[in-house]
């Protein structure tokens, strides 16, 4: 009996050190860039799924933006073609891009299936739709990549109509040009342009690593929390690099566009978004504006 209230006991106590964060965040827009090992795992899709459905149920306004790298590959190997990358970025043929916009359709309706299951109506949108993502073509280092599509405006009026009429937004990275072309985007540039665009409270992304380390070969070097100067500080010395880079950039620039905090979090971890939004502690690497650090 004494254990059973014990633990009882413990999840009020946990319930209480999420009250805090509940109200200050109510009504408040979280963007989840969601990619990596934790959509290639059902287990972890899933919980993924409960998390964000649990943001919205205590009064969040959660929009998911997904990548599908990997899908797309397998089924880019399916065919008989050899996935191509340059320096990050697929190289995007016209065949290609009818793949990658198949598979980013799929996943996008497979998530909008989970979240439906929990009893939140979820509606899976393109940058496409609306007009919600313009792109123009992208060029890596000024070679030809193909449809890769570098943003150049959001239109997030479709993202605050489904907001106020209380769904919840699942958005695939695909976008249009001036003439109606169809282009593939890096799914982290996705996400921080509609965080930007919707002026997001926090943009989390859910990676395939813990966060960020001063020196990766010494795990007491993580750190926690640090500001966007001190982010771009990493980023002169050369601590940062291989995919990390890209992604670190992208937060900086969503805090200097208005977005409050950035989370970069290990998606392979059950429930990281509820650990790192919920709890004194933290799991993740949150970056902060300058001046939250006052």
């Amino acid at each position: 009996m004494d254990q059973e209230m014990s633990e009882v006991m413990q999840k009020a106590e946990v319930l209480i050190e999420a009250l805090p964060y509940i109200q200050k965040f109510n009504r408040r827009i979280i963007v989840v860039k969601y990619g990596g090992s934790a959509m290639t795992s059902e287990e972890l899709k899933k919980n993924v799924v409960k998390d964000v459905t649990l943001l919205k149920l205590v009064g969040f306004k959660p929009i998911i933006v997904h990548g599908g790298g990997k899908e797309i590959s397998r089924w880019v190997g399916k065919i008989g073609m050899e996935p191509k990358f340059v320096n990050g970025l697929r190289v995007t043929d016209a065949d290609t891009m009818e793949i990658a916009e198949m598979v980013l359709n799929k996943v996008n309706k497979g998530l909008v299936q989970m979240v439906q299951e929990l009893g939140v109506n979820a509606v899976g949108v393109s940058g496409k739709d609306g007009g919600l993502l313009k792109v123009k073509k992208r060029f890596s280092d000024g070679e030809d990549i193909g449809y890769v599509g570098e943003i150049t405006d959001v239109n997030p009026k479709v993202l605050f109509d489904l907001l106020e009429k209380d769904f919840l937004p699942i958005v695939a990275p695909v976008g249009m040009d001036d003439d109606f072309h169809t282009y593939n985007i890096n799914a982290d540039d996705a996400a921080c342009a509609v965080a930007k665009a919707v002026k997001a409270e926090k943009l989390a992304f859910l990676t395939d690593i813990e966060g960020l380390y001063r020196d990766i070969n010494d795990k007491s070097s993580f750190l926690s929390r640090l500001t966007a100067s001190q982010a771009e500080e990493l980023l002169k010395d050369g601590i940062i690099g291989g995919g990390m880079l890209p992604k670190l950039y992208s937060c900086i620039d969503a805090i200097e566009n208005g977005v409050n905090n950035v989370h970069i979090l290990d998606g392979r971890i059950l429930h990281c978004l509820l650990l790192e939004i919920f709890t004194n502690k933290g799991i993740g690497t949150c970056i902060m504006p300058d001046d939250a650090a006052q």
